[in-house]
């Protein structure tokens, strides 16, 4: 992987936004690898991501977000910069279906997700053996009925104690309480097995089945204090007729989901996703 900094800015649109951030990075030397732009003319906002190589600017992070702050300022800026060598913590969080935190593992094993997993939280301890074999810690925290606040509390002091950037929850089938998900805003990945808003909540594949749909996906989004509501990052479908199943359809679903989630969960770690009130723009 080339050692690059990622640029990522949202502010409202106006003229002149991409000369002074091009100037200010030639000014310094900087050499940009990719860039790209979108003006949402419907609320006036601008977003774009620069890629510039750490070694052709002449000062560290730190220096360069002291010296942009003038640019961000004058142009109300919402903006970040991060170095692409700094692999981020994301835990998993799941429970007893496989396939999605199976997929996670494979291709982090594979090296196609670049950031760390230090450790897999699951109420149910029959994917311990598979999280153990890649030397990641498993955490079991049982959810009984009437003790739900407790073991979140656990949850929480297990992600504060690995210094948790992002958290994935892979098929968890639990309801983050909303001091989590403000605590991690914007960093908490959950797939849905349904197109969203479609079939929100419990049982979405009888839902689909009962409705006779043609087109059955999978939702990757944000986690919000709003059940299933959160800022959409990928989706994607697969066509079923009158002659698939219930069955069928969740055979389907799930490979449907683990791409969905695995593309989301990468745009996240490039930081090629920007959340701008309840939507995403995600720049490739």
């Amino acid at each position: 992987m080339e050692h690059t900094y990622r640029l990522v800015i949202a502010c409202p649109d106006r003229v002149g936004i991409v000369a002074k951030v091009s100037q200010f990075i030639a000014q310094h030397g900087g050499w940009v690898t990719d860039a790209s732009y979108h003006a949402d003319q419907d609320v006036g906002w601008f977003y774009m991501r620069n890629e510039i190589k750490a070694d052709s600017i002449a000062m560290n992070l730190e220096e360069f977000k002291r010296a942009f702050q003038k640019i961000a300022e004058e142009f109300q800026m919402e903006w970040f910069i991060n170095d692409s060598i700094v692999r981020k913590k994301v835990a998993i969080l799941a429970s007893h279906a496989s396939h999605c935190l199976a997929d996670l593992l494979h291709r982090w094993h594979a090296g196609d997700l670049f950031c760390d997993i230090p450790c897999v939280i699951a109420n149910h301890e029959n994917l311990r053996e598979m999280v153990e074999w890649h030397d990641i810690p498993f955490h079991y925290v049982p959810f009984e009925k009437d003790k739900k606040k407790e073991a979140f509390a656990e949850v929480d002091k297990i992600l504060e104690n690995y210094a948790t950037d992002t958290i994935v929850l892979a098929r968890f089938m639990q309801i983050l309480p909303s001091e989590i998900c403000e605590k991690y805003s914007d960093r908490v990945i959950n797939i849905h097995h349904s197109f969203l808003p479609s079939f929100i909540g419990a049982n979405p594949y009888q839902k689909a089945y009962d409705r006779g749909v043609k087109l059955i996906g999978a939702t990757c989004h944000f986690v919000t204090p709003n059940l299933d509501e959160g800022p959409i990052i990928e989706q994607d479908v697969v066509r079923v007729s009158h002659r698939h199943t219930k069955e069928d359809m969740v055979r389907l679903g799930k490979d449907v989901e683990k791409m969905v989630l695995a593309r989301g969960v990468e745009a996240h770690l490039l930081d090629r996703v920007i959340v701008h009130g309840n939507k995403t723009i995600v720049l490739d």
